[in-house]
């Protein structure tokens, strides 16, 4: 399931996709349609690669649904992960979108752009009261108004810190980094008591470092990027003094980086990022490690990965359609799939106050899901879903040459705005 979280990267191939298909058969109208009525009829529901390891819990959430409103029946439609954004693109295309689809945000933009999902927050009053802020403005889109997609499952990232190396070169792990400025200073001295043997900070910036800064990555009408601020110029400085000054390992910058946590594991460095169960996978690769980790929260706002469901407009039984959508993301049922796949968290907010996730066994694994879940009330998605991967492959480009100081932050930020605008309006 995290893999799939992480597959929000996807956003680039689906939107080129969409956007060079020609949906011939399409409607970007306001057309008002019936979304109140009796719940009964026929529905279909589609999910992404959730047979056969699911296959036990979707099919009890399905009968319970069809048990509390008789007279339904719903038919479930389950796609392979791989070619999923294709299969999706397919049924578009072609006028056959099942009436309620799994869609992560950057999947649902094109089809809401092309007037195909519903607007669920002008179809339910109740959106907005029962499920997490962030979530919903996930389906949020910068230029087009609506919600398209019920928030289902989350996830975000918490920090985690080697307590070891920590206590062997200076720090106290009890005060711990908040801002970025204490990082690079607790970096500095790591650097020192190690003799540069060991490094705190380990991953370069990119565009969701931009926006924990406050930097708005789009303009309000979503017609063009506007990242290239002196706010932004501020923190690749600050990466790039801090990479001239050795607190990060020279090969950040090269193909011969192998990421943050793959050199937490190998206790190169003493600080990472990752899911809220991540420490379960970190015990799989180096055990030992496992039991020195502590986890603290992000750094700046969190960020918020999410998988939804979005109604099809052209549902011929919407209130039907509705009405799974959301007994399919109540609390209960989320909760209950929570329990199946450890590591995802709810988006409603009737479950804050569900000890499964709010209280911590005392274990850093569980400290870890305890603050991972208390952060989703702040996360949000810190890279616009329509940043694409060759937008943000540019992106990565011009930072790495700002950081390693061959060309200035200003140009660096200039030049990834003009390309990304010219890649938007393409």
């Amino acid at each position: 399931m995290r893999t799939r979280l992480a597959g929000l990267a996807l956003s680039s191939a689906v939107l080129t996709v969409l956007a060079g298909c020609g949906l011939s058969d399409t409607d970007s109208s306001d057309e008002q349609v019936t979304t109140t009525g009796e719940i009964k009829g026929t529905v279909t529901l589609q999910t992404w690669a959730l047979k056969p390891k699911f296959t036990d819990y979707m099919q009890g959430v399905i009968d319970g649904f069809e048990e509390k409103y008789p007279g339904t029946t719903v038919e479930w439609l389950d796609q392979p992960g791989e070619g999923y954004s294709e299969k999706v693109l397919s049924q578009a295309a072609s006028g056959q979108l099942p009436d309620v689809t799994n869609l992560p945000p950057d999947f649902a933009l094109p089809l809401a752009e092309q007037g195909l999902l519903l607007d669920v927050d002008q179809a339910d009053d109740k959106l907005r009261d029962e499920y997490v802020d962030g979530a919903v403005a996930s389906y949020e889109f910068a230029g087009q108004t609506g919600v398209y997609g019920y928030p289902w499952y989350l996830n975000t990232d918490v920090n985690y810190w080697n307590s070891e190396l920590l206590s062997q070169y200076g720090l106290d792990v009890t005060k711990l980094p908040t801002t970025v400025e204490e990082l690079v200073a607790q970096a500095r001295i790591v650097k020192e008591k190690s003799d540069g043997k060991i490094h705190l900070m380990s991953r370069k910036p990119g565009v969701e470092d931009l926006t924990q800064a406050g930097v708005d990555i789009l303009s309000s009408d979503g017609k063009k990027f506007v990242f290239n601020t002196p706010e932004a110029v501020a923190v690749l400085d600050t990466y790039r003094d801090a990479f001239a000054e050795g607190l990060l390992p020279r090969n950040v910058l090269t193909d011969a980086y192998l990421g943050n946590m793959e050199l937490f594991k190998k206790q190169q460095v003493a600080w990472t990022t990752g899911g809220g169960n991540s420490i379960n996978d970190i015990k799989v690769d180096n055990p030992t490690l496992a039991e020195k980790v502590v986890a603290s929260p992000t750094i700046g706002t969190p960020p918020l990965y999410t998988q939804g469901l979005s109604v099809s407009k052209r549902s011929e039984n919407l209130p039907t359609a509705i009405a799974l959508a959301r007994w399919v993301t109540s609390p209960e049922n989320q909760a209950a799939f929570a329990e199946v796949v450890p590591g995802i968290f709810p988006s409603t907010i009737a479950s804050a106050e569900d000890p499964q996730f709010s209280v911590s066994d005392g274990s850093n694994v569980g400290d870890a899901k305890k603050i991972a879940f208390t952060s989703l009330a702040e996360a949000q998605m810190l890279k616009p879903v329509v940043v694409d991967q060759a937008m943000d492959d540019f992106i990565k480009q011009q930072f790495s040459l700002a950081i390693s100081g061959e060309i200035t932050s200003k140009e660096a930020l200039d030049k990834a705005v003009d390309k990304c605008n010219e890649l938007l309006n393409d």
